[in-house]
């Protein structure tokens, strides 16, 4: 019995620290300052492609509220490398496009830690299309 308190009592530690971590990260008014030298986003509907955990839908939900309806989509020129992109002729990234509003595109921000870990910047996509990508600073 003993063993199984202590069991579940680290098992709900562990949670709550997950937990306040997501609130911290995704959520919270604090830990996230959005640098003065980031261009505003402009109104209206923004594609943003995305090759990492941004690809699975609970993971959207928490970011910015919706799972959307996200469409297949390649990088040509590049490779994964950990959690960036490195040019690489002859290769290709596969990942989903997603449609957000400028709101949503500010929580995608808030997540990536726009200016601080990531840039966004505009890629033009295997399909001609061109979408925003997080890249590593």
């Amino acid at each position: 019995m003993r063993v199984l308190r202590y069991a579940l009592g680290s098992t709900l530690g562990v949670t709550l620290i997950g937990a306040g971590y997501l609130w911290w990260v995704l959520l919270s008014p604090f830990g996230y300052e959005r640098p003065a030298d980031v261009p505003t986003i402009r109104s209206g509907e923004h594609q943003v492609f995305v090759y990492g955990t941004l690809t699975h839908a609970p993971v959207r939900w928490l970011v910015y509220g919706r799972t959307g309806d996200p469409e297949t989509a390649s990088l040509p020129g590049f490779r994964q490398q950990a959690l960036d992109l490195v040019t690489e002729p002859g290769q290709r990234v596969e990942g989903v496009v997603l449609n957000v509003s400028a709101e949503e595109l500010r929580a995608l921000d808030r997540y990536e830690r726009l200016g601080y870990r990531y840039e966004r910047v505009r890629i033009r996509l295997s399909n001609g299309g061109e979408a925003w990508v997080y890249r590593r600073l």
